[in-house]
């Protein structure tokens, strides 16, 4: 059996006969089986035969695996081969990707792809939109449409709120609006898209365009590689619109209270000066990434006379072109800060508390994105093709790959890392040498790519201090402890974000963000992640402690891939279809068993 369709033939014998003990034979000691809704109703990466066993006791009989199918030819690799796959569930088709070693599966990912009956009107049967003939009733779209958003939220309840409406909470919505779920999208900002056009002016996507695709409308093939701030707030809105979604701007979600016996969420907003209550059955928080700003309490903060703002806040370095800036900080945020106050010809001196994750822009396109690439879409590899062969690798295994990835960086750019060493930054490619993507993930801190800045630390031009932590603030600036003062008339923190279920807090309560507990993050026992190890990212696009409660966001190909994960979970729950949501028994302790 070294072949993929004879591997695949003996796993769909086995499954139909309900044969656990056979199954997990067909897997090698050190398996993986990453499964995405299909078998679990969550996300959830079995690891290990026995982890595989027990998923397959507990599931098995209704989840009622058939037609497993090899779509297209095999790919042979140096151990075995690789596969793409198909199947269907009771309720469901399944897509995937099938890794043998030794002849034996190493890495299978299974993932929903449609409800049965529920699919997404699209292609040969997209919907016909109106029926030519006369009619003295007719309704027109743009009456439709008025009727339709005049009534959400009011007479008509939505069956989903999502809070939220930069591209995390659109992607969402254009998935829902597909499957027929009735959504609405609350926004604080005035506009779609103002949660990027509202921050610094020099920001720009560090991620290349093919990377970036919205769900349903890419970018157009004459979209510049890297995308400044507003242009891509104005494609948030314009896609915002032509994807019809039902979006309230400049409205503030205020509090919201589940109830169990009517199951609905009873959820406080005033959109502009109107209060409204709005009584959804599924409440998502697609607030950005990340959570509140963490902001700092350093002794001295009183007395300090100048400007002082987290990152958050701070919009254009122009207003402080001549003063004396100290950023606080050595991520993203603090590197694009500093460069947009020298570029406004400010002196700037940045503190570095940990050391950063650093690679250069031009490497990591030339090295990260094989599959998210011009090259790579001529060689057949669509934008969904990538999003799949990602999901397709455990972060157990993906770490690995990526630190041998980080060596090749390393050995490639020496001159630069040593050209940026030698001004006293400090750098690590984390503490496992992981890199970038992996930090990211595990701490959402302490990265950078270099679209400018690392060229400007090396040259002196913006000032480093790195190892001598801040003591406090003075009425003038900035003491560190080694008793060395740093004098500031503007001090920008870019200390990052609380976890997102601190928003949860501000808007449910305190007892329910505690239950749900942190977003992001692997366990991976790094500092900044803590444990137990969960073999996916915490809350992320999955039913949480809280019922009826989710979260949804990351970058823009985060949202765009785990959207639809989430968009199918709303579905099912939409339909009445049921969810018995799979923990392994680890976790049994820690979250129950849910619908």
């Amino acid at each position: 059996m070294d072949d993929a369709a004879g591997w695949l033939d003996e796993f769909s014998a086995a499954l139909s006969a309900g044969d656990v003990k056979a199954t997990v034979q067909l897997f090698t000691e050190d398996c993986y089986w990453r499964d995405l809704l299909t078998f679990t109703w969550t996300i959830i990466t079995l690891e290990g035969r026995d982890a595989i066993a027990a998923m397959l006791a507990r599931t098995l009989v209704r989840t009622a695996p058939s037609y497993w199918r090899l779509e297209g030819e095999p790919e042979r690799t140096r151990d075995g081969s690789e596969a793409w796959i198909s199947f269907r569930t009771a309720v469901a088709s399944g897509q995937g990707r099938l890794r043998l070693r030794g002849g034996r599966c190493h890495t299978l990912l299974t993932t929903m792809r449609d409800l049965t009956g529920h699919e997404e009107p699209q292609g040969p049967t997209r919907p016909m939109g109106l029926i030519h003939r006369a009619d003295r009733s007719r309704e027109t779209w743009t009456e439709a449409r008025r009727r339709e958003r005049a009534r959400l939220g009011r007479e008509d309840q939505p069956f989903c709120l999502v809070i939220g409406g930069g591209q995390g909470g659109l992607a969402l919505g254009a998935r829902l609006k597909q499957l027929g779920v009735p959504t609405l999208i609350v926004e604080a900002n005035a506009r779609v898209g103002d949660s990027w056009r509202n921050r610094y002016r020099s920001l720009v996507l560090h991620d290349p365009v093919w990377y970036d695709h919205m769900p349903y409308l890419p970018f157009p093939a004459t979209w510049p590689v890297f995308t400044a701030k507003d242009k891509m707030g104005d494609w948030l809105e314009a896609y915002a619109s032509v994807m019809e979604l039902d979006v309230w701007t400049s409205t503030s979600c205020d509090a919201a209270k589940y109830d169990p016996d009517s199951g609905e969420w009873k959820v406080a907003v005033t959109k502009g000066d109107e209060a409204i209550t709005v009584r959804p059955r599924q409440l998502v928080f697609a607030t950005g990434a990340y959570g509140p700003p963490r902001r700092i309490d350093w002794p001295g903060a009183a007395d300090f006379t100048g400007t002082r703002m987290h990152s958050r806040d701070y919009a254009d370095g122009r207003a402080f072109s001549g003063k004396r800036c100290v950023v606080i900080g050595a991520g993203s945020s603090a590197h694009d800060v500093a460069v947009d106050l020298w570029e406004a010809s400010a002196t700037v001196t940045m503190i570095q508390r940990s050391p950063s994750v650093v690679v250069r822009s031009e490497t990591l396109m030339e090295t990260g994105f094989a599959t998210y690439s011009e090259a790579a879409l001529a060689r057949g590899v669509t934008t969904e093709t990538a999003d799949l062969l990602a999901a397709a690798t455990p972060f157990a295994l993906f770490a690995e790959t990526q630190k041998r990835l980080y060596r090749d960086i390393a050995a490639r750019d020496a001159a630069f890392y040593d050209r940026l060493a030698a001004s006293g930054f400090a750098l690590d490619f984390g503490e496992d040498g992981s890199g970038l993507m992996m930090k990211a993930l595990r701490t959402a801190s302490g990265y950078y790519i270099d679209v400018g800045a690392s060229d400007l630390i090396a040259r002196g031009e913006i000032g480093i201090v790195s190892g001598d932590p801040v003591a406090r603030l003075t009425r003038m600036g900035i003491a560190l402890e080694s008793g060395r003062e740093i004098p500031a008339g503007v001090i920008v923190e870019c200390t990052g974000f609380q976890s997102m279920n601190e928003t949860v807090a501000g808007v449910v309560s305190r007892q329910v963000a505690d239950a749900v507990g942190p977003c992001w993050g692997l366990g991976s026992g790094v500092r900044g992640d803590p444990g137990p190890w969960q073999g996916e990212l915490r809350n992320m696009w999955k039913p949480t402690a809280q019922e009826a409660l989710w979260f949804h966001g990351g970058n823009l190909a985060l949202s765009r891939f785990y959207s639809r994960v989430l968009a199918l979970q709303i579905k099912a729950r939409t339909e009445g279809i049921a969810t018995p949501v799979y923990q392994c028994p680890a976790a049994a302790d820690a979250e129950l068993e849910t619908q």
